[in-house]
């Protein structure tokens, strides 16, 4: 798990104005998020110390937090050590009840698994990750395990890599020079100029695929999903294993049907806009 980035020293308030913020940003606000985004898969429970470690604030504000959360409902604690509580998926089900796109999608998804076999996930970009809205496994063994909230960074994913391709060049040039392209696997593209020429394909072609660079075995293949105005609010995906379809055969065989479920949401979507 990567640590919670707070880049102002433990101190500052509601009414301490923090430089290059804008004079109503709430400190404290930023901080108490930090304390909820440091539990994660590979730390589910944490003390206050191990707390403190990870978001780079005091025990003592730390506490403070939790003892704020735990009230609220947010976490729960046995003394000791604390942990996130199921009421936390509220917050993440505020924004997915309002997008629309994972329950226009769901269904779409459904048919496209049950017709080519290969699981399919649909997701949205966040920064410099994608993260999972849907998710519709098949039968078949894949390794990657995911879930809806899951996040995974963009520029190895084929997902990401459509939604990357969409956006606007001046944000794309800022995605570039401020992401880490961590390396998965030794096929991971790193680089930013041979990330910027792959990005240039997938807006060519339409569809992104990506052979074995988050996930040994792991071939994926996506399409951007559109709304009315032509902005990509989206992805879709069909994932496979080497095993069973290579980086050619995705190529001949998903395509077509990728795409016209993608463009079967898109119409969906601007049906309902």
């Amino acid at each position: 798990m990567s640590a919670v980035s707070l880049s102002n020293p433990p101190g500052g308030g509601e009414g301490e104005h923090v430089a290059g913020r804008p004079r109503e940003f709430i400190q404290s606000l930023e901080r108490g998020l930090g304390v909820i985004r440091a539990f994660g898969p590979h730390a589910p429970e944490q003390t206050v110390s191990e707390l403190a470690t990870t978001t780079g604030l005091t025990r003592a504000t730390v506490r403070r937090f939790l003892i704020t959360l735990v009230e609220l409902g947010y976490v729960a604690s046995d003394g000791r050590s604390f942990r996130l509580t199921p009421r936390v998926l509220e917050l993440g089900y505020s924004f997915l009840s309002g997008l629309g796109f994972p329950d226009i999608a769901l269904p779409h998804l459904e048919r496209l698994v049950a017709e080519v076999g290969e699981s399919s996930e649909a997701c949205v970009l966040d920064g410099a990750d994608i993260v999972y809205v849907a998710r519709v496994p098949s039968t078949s063994v894949i390794t990657l395990t995911v879930n809806v909230g899951t996040r995974m960074p963009a520029h190895a994913t084929s997902m990401g890599r459509v939604l990357l391709a969409e956006l606007e060049p001046e944000v794309l040039d800022r995605y570039l020079a401020e992401t880490t392209l961590k390396a998965f696997l030794p096929r991971t593209v790193t680089e930013p100029a041979a990330l910027r020429e792959q990005l240039a394909k997938v807006r060519q072609a339409g569809y992104a695929i990506v052979d074995q660079e988050l996930e040994e075995g792991l071939v994926a293949i996506a399409a951007p999903v559109h709304d009315r105005s032509g902005r990509a609010v989206g992805a879709i995906n069909l994932s496979t294993h080497v095993m069973r379809r290579s980086a050619d055969s995705v190529r001949d065989g998903l395509v077509e049907p990728l795409l016209r479920t993608a463009r079967l949401i898109e119409a969906d979507l601007a049906g309902v806009a």
